[in-house]
This record gives C-alpha cells, structure tokens and sequence, in this order.
C-alpha cells in the first residue's frame, strides 16, 4: 500500500473511534441519528384488543423506565372493544392488595392445628381429579384453584371454590365426584426463609380427600365471602361463564410436616383445632 493510502486509512479509522455511540434497543447507532421514543421503548404490549393489555395496566411499569410518548389523540378514540375474555383480568390495582404475611406455623407437633393453618393461609392448591377427557380418561388430572375456607378472620375448615363448567376439572367431577386436594408451606415464605426444599419434610405438606360438592342455596352468601375476601378480583369474572360454589366434604386429611412419617388427622380433631 502506498504511503498516502495507507494515511488516508488511518484518518478514518481515526474519525470513527471519536464519533460517540448510544445503545438503543440493542442496536449501536450514532448519537447524532434521530431514533424516535416509540423505537427507543417498544410498548411491552402490542395488542390493543388482547387479554393482556387489559391484564397489565400502566401502572406496573417499573419507576424510571421509558414510556411511550402520548398521541394527541383522545384514549376513546383509540381503543378497541374489550371482550369479555379480556375482562376477566381486569381489574384496578388498587383491588389487589399484597396479602398480609401469615403468622408463624404451630410447631409441627401439632398435626390438626398445622393443616388447619395450612387450609386457611393458603390461597391456592392443587386439586386432582379422575379425567374425562378423550386421550386421558380414567387417569390422574391436576389442576390449579384459588381456595379459601372463610374470611380471614373466621376459619371454618371447609374449602371453598368458585367454578365453571367449562373448567375441564369441572367435567370430571360430574363424572365422578371425589378429589383430593394438596397444599404446600412452599407457597409462602417460610419455606424460604428456613431454605427447606418443598420436599424437605419440614416444609409440610397437606393433602384432603373427598367429595366435591356444589354449594347448597343457604351456604352461598358465606361461601362468596369466603371466596371474594380473599380473591376480590373474581367478583368482576364474566357472568356468561355461570360461575358457581362448590366445596370439598372430607374423607381424610394426610399431613407430612417432619421427619419419620406421615399423620392421618382423624376429622373430629382437624375441625376442633385452630388455625390462630
């Protein structure tokens, strides 16, 4: 190369280590490029129409991040019918306030208050049932249910649940009624604090078996307190799903919450105990 070419080479290459860069989207473009803030902060959320914009209002952006810059236009304007599948997810965030932190679990000695505790400070479990369904039927179904059995303030030691027939859960229940329903101290945070396994038998664990039934006519005010004090957000389920009570009527109560095996809390005393 001769003398001068290779010069002029390293002018430019000079030029343009000077030139300063800014990341955007995570694309290098020179600062003195014009990138519009809709390009700089894409909207998370895309579908005007979808179930997750009504999901995730504006609010739970984290602080300090880029939002996208508002259209003259009014938000009448813009916006696109809601379905009814969409409301199902919509609510106010005020609505949703953090859940107060459980008391500390009895010692584990103490097997009826333990599932009791673990029945009224748990807000959701897992509920297996016997399939229906074409490619699984007779076979073992798991599903997950929001759960409550009373207000905070009033443990009955019933478990409620708030239903729809078009739940695949639902279907196997009127085929055949009875299920079992299990709890883990995983949920919450005592099981991390003390660094337990969900396995570990010390994070206990407690399964109910027994019949599902549908809530009867006198039981229904108690049972939408139950539910709605706990889940406020199900109040505003869309109506077309025929929503419904039901509850679990015992048969057994198993609990593991310590080492050497498993206890079978006889009724009598699970109903006794307390879960405060």
């Amino acid at each position: 190369m001769k003398p001068y070419h290779l010069s002029l080479a390293l002018f430019a290459a000079t030029l343009c280590l000077c030139e300063s860069y800014t990341l955007r989207n995570s694309w290098a473009v020179a600062s003195n490029d014009a990138v519009s803030e809709e390009e700089a902060a894409p909207a998370v959320i895309v579908d005007n129409s979808g179930l997750w914009k009504q999901a995730y209002p504006p609010l739970v952006l984290q602080d300090g991040a880029e939002k996208p810059k508002e259209s003259g236009k009014s938000k009448t304007e813009d916006a696109a019918p809601v379905s009814s599948a969409s409301r199902v997810f919509s609510y106010r965030m005020e609505e949703m306030k953090a859940p107060a932190s459980a008391p500390s679990p009895p010692p584990h000695q103490e097997t009826a208050r333990t599932a009791r505790y673990m029945a009224h400070y748990s807000d959701w479990g897992h509920l297996a049932t016997i399939s229906t369904q074409d490619k699984i039927k007779g076979l073992p179904f798991g599903n997950i249910f929001s759960v409550s059995d009373g207000p905070k303030d009033n443990s009955t030691g019933v478990v409620y649940f708030y239903v729809t027939p078009m739940d695949n859960t639902v279907a196997d229940l009127r085929s055949f009624p009875f299920a079992s329903l299990t709890f883990s101290e995983a949920e919450g945070d005592f099981c991390r604090q003390q660094m337990y396994d969900p396995e570990d038998p010390r994070c206990a664990r407690l399964t109910m078996t027994g019949k599902m039934v549908e809530v009867n006519p006198e039981e229904v005010e108690f049972a939408k307190e139950a539910m709605f004090s706990r889940h406020p957000v199900m109040k505003k389920w869309p109506v077309e799903h025929n929503w419904f009570f039901m509850k679990l009527e015992l048969t057994q109560v198993w609990l593991q919450d310590w080492f050497g095996g498993v206890s079978l809390i006889p009724l009598e005393d699970y109903f006794k105990a307390t879960p405060y």
